[in-house]
């Protein structure tokens, strides 16, 4: 017999597997979304305390952390390196490289998480308004030029493995598991 679920989820779960048959570009974008809610899931129901600790000692990292590198990541990919457009990072500096995972706390953790959700929006609009996977696009990244499929390969690398990182820190905080 199992426990129960010591924290069920308001969220209802809203994700849709990507067809098996779908081509690439649905495919990419379609776990790209996966992804999206599947940390929205992850998180629901945490409170700013419980969403800013730091639950795997020693790590510093905090489920408000890793929502806020991620908004981070998205805002870079999906408008500087793809459509060009300046992104500031206003989590991180050059005296404080971390700062996003590091500064998290539990009075800001809340509006991180709406923070979050509107970088998301925003992304997805830049994502749907370029249309080629194949295509340069009109940042680049090390000096070199790359593509739209390489950055939702690297999206998804990346969001893959701080989902990981979650299930963790969020088992550690309250014993739920996975999403």
């Amino acid at each position: 017999m199992t426990s129960p679920d010591p924290r069920s989820s308001a969220r209802p779960d809203t994700r849709v597997e990507p067809s098996m048959m779908a081509g690439e570009r649905e495919s990419l974008d379609g776990w790209l979304e996966y992804y999206r809610e599947t940390v929205l899931l992850k998180i629901d129901g945490l409170d700013g305390e419980q969403l800013a600790r730091r639950s795997v000692p020693p790590s510093a990292l905090s489920p408000a952390g890793i929502l806020r590198h991620l908004a981070d990541v998205e805002a870079y990919w999906l408008l500087e390196v793809l459509h060009g457009e300046e992104q500031p990072d206003p989590h991180c500096s050059d005296d404080n490289p971390d700062g996003d995972f590091l500064d998290a706390t539990a009075e800001t953790a809340l509006a991180d998480v709406a923070a979050y959700r509107e970088q998301v929006e925003a992304s997805r609009a830049a994502q749907a308004r370029w249309p080629d996977l194949d295509a340069p696009v009109l940042g680049w990244r090390r000096g070199q030029e790359l593509n739209l499929r390489w950055i939702l390969s690297h999206l998804l690398e990346e969001y893959a493995r701080h989902q990981g990182h979650l299930d963790l820190l969020c088992e550690a905080v309250d014993g739920r598991t996975g999403e």
